[in-house]
C-alpha cells in the first residue's frame, strides 16, 4: 500500500509518497498544465494506492481526476490538519508528506465530499447567494448617499414600487445623482440576471420529499429548501442536531480549562451558505411563528437584534435536524415556548 500527500496549489502539485513503513519513497512536483501527466504518474504508482489532498477551492478537478487512477481518494479537512498537524517549518513538501503520514497512521481529519451532481447544483445556488450579496451592497450604497444627504423618506422598502418612483424624483448634487442613477440601473440588471438564475435553478429542481419537509419551515421556500439539502447531502453524516448546528456556523465556540469555561463569538468554521440560508429564514420565521416571535423578542431585549436572530437562525437548524432524521414537518410553537413571558434578567441582580 502506498499513501500520497498531495499538496494543490493553483497551478501546480506537490506529491509525496510513503510506503507502508513510513519511509518517502518519492517527493514530485506535478504541473496542472499537463493532466495526462498527472495521470501517467498516478498510474505508475499501482493500484494500491490511496492519495489524500486538502479542501481547497480548486479541489473538483483534480479529486474526479484520481478517482480514476488510484484506489482510493481522501479529503482532508485543512482547518484540523492545521490543529494536528501545524509546524515551526512549513513547505510543500512538508505539507504533501504531513497528508500521507496522516493517513498512514489512521490519523486524517477526513472531511466529506459529495457527489459530482450534487457539486453542480450547489454551485448554482451559491452562485445566486454571490448575486444577492452583490444586489445588497449596491442598496446600501444608495442608502449611505441619503444618510449623507440628510434626505428621509417613509418607505418600508426604498426599493419597491412606490420607493423608485422617490428615487426617480430626487435632483441631487450631479455627483450624488450620478452615483445613485448607476446604482439603481445596476440593481436592474441584476434583478434580471437573478430571475434568470432562478429560472434555472427551477429547471434542475427534482422532486423530492424532503423538499416539501423543509418547505413546512416558516421562511424556507423551494428553492431556498434545495439549497440547505444540496449543502447538507445526507443529515445522517452528523451524530446529533448540536453536530449540525455547529456545522451550520451558528454554535458559538468554547474554551474550558479545569473549571473554567469561555464563549466565544459565532465561529466562521463551518458551511457559511447554510448559516446564509438560515439566517435569511429567521428574519421571516420570527413573524409566522408566534412562539419564536416571542423568543426573538426575548433575546432581542437581552442581547441585540444580531444575536438575537442568529440564536433563532440556530434553532431553526436544530429543528431541521429533526425534521429530515424523523422526516415530520415543522411543530408550531413546539419551540422557545419556556421563553414565552419570561422577564428579561435585571442588572445588578
Amino acid at each position: 500500500m502506498l499513501y500520497v500527500g498531495v499538496d494543490q496549489h493553483k497551478k501546480f502539485s506537490q506529491v509525496a509518497v510513503m510506503n507502508e513503513t513510513g519511509s518517502i519513497m518519492d517527493n514530485h512536483r506535478l504541473y496542472h498544465c499537463d493532466k495526462e501527466g498527472i495521470r501517467r504518474y498516478f498510474k505508475k504508482l499501482g493500484e494500491e494506492t490511496t492519495a489524500v489532498l486538502e479542501a481547497t477551492r480548486n479541489w473538483y478537478w483534480l479529486y474526479d481526476l484520481l478517482e480514476e487512477e488510484v484506489s482510493k481518494v481522501k479529503m482532508a479537512h485543512p482547518a484540523k490538519v492545521r490543529l494536528i498537524a501545524e509546524a515551526r517549518t512549513k513547505t510543500d513538501k512538508i505539507d504533501a508528506t504531513v497528508l500521507a503520514q496522516l493517513e498512514r497512521t489512521g490519523f486524517l481529519p477526513e472531511a466529506y465530499v459529495c457527489s459530482q451532481d450534487v457539486r453542480g447544483r450547489r454551485e448554482i445556488h451559491r452562485f445566486r447567494i454571490a448575486l444577492v450579496r452583490m444586489q445588497t451592497m449596491l442598496k446600501n450604497r444608495v442608502h449611505a448617499v441619503l444618510d449623507k444627504l440628510g434626505i428621509e423618506h417613509p418607505y418600508a422598502d426604498l426599493f419597491g414600487k412606490e420607493g423608485r418612483k422617490f428615487l426617480g424624483s430626487l435632483s441631487l448634487e450631479r455627483p450624488y445623482q450620478v452615483e445613485v442613477d448607476i446604482c439603481l440601473r445596476l440593481l436592474e440588471r441584476y434583478h434580471e440576471e437573478l430571475e434568470a438564475v432562478r429560472g434555472e435553478i427551477r429547471r434542475t429542481l427534482r422532486e423530492d420529499s424532503r423538499a416539501a419537509l423543509l418547505m413546512s419551515v416558516p421562511g424556507i421556500g423551494e428553492i431556498t429548501a434545495y439549497l440547505i439539502l444540496h449543502e447538507i447531502g445526507d443529515i445522517k453524516r452528523f451524530a446529533s442536531a448540536k453536530k449540525f448546528a455547529s456545522y451550520c456556523a451558528l454554535v458559538p465556540r468554547t474554551w474550558q480549562s479545569g473549571e473554567r469555561s469561555w464563549g466565544g463569538h459565532i465561529g466562521k468554521f463551518g458551511n457559511l451558505y447554510l448559516k446564509w440560508a438560515l439566517v435569511e429564514a429567521a428574519h421571516v420565521a420570527v413573524r409566522k411563528d408566534p412562539a419564536l416571535g416571542a423568543f426573538y423578542e426575548y433575546k432581542n431585549r437581552i442581547k441585540g437584534k444580531g444575536r438575537a436572530i442568529v440564536i433563532v437562525a440556530e434553532k431553526l437548524s436544530r429543528a431541521i435536524y429533526h425534521i429530515l432524521s424523523e422526516e415530520r414537518d415543522y411543530r408550531y410553537n413546539s419551540l422557545s415556548k419556556r421563553h414565552l413571558g419570561k422577564p428579561v434578567p435585571q442588572l445588578g441582580r
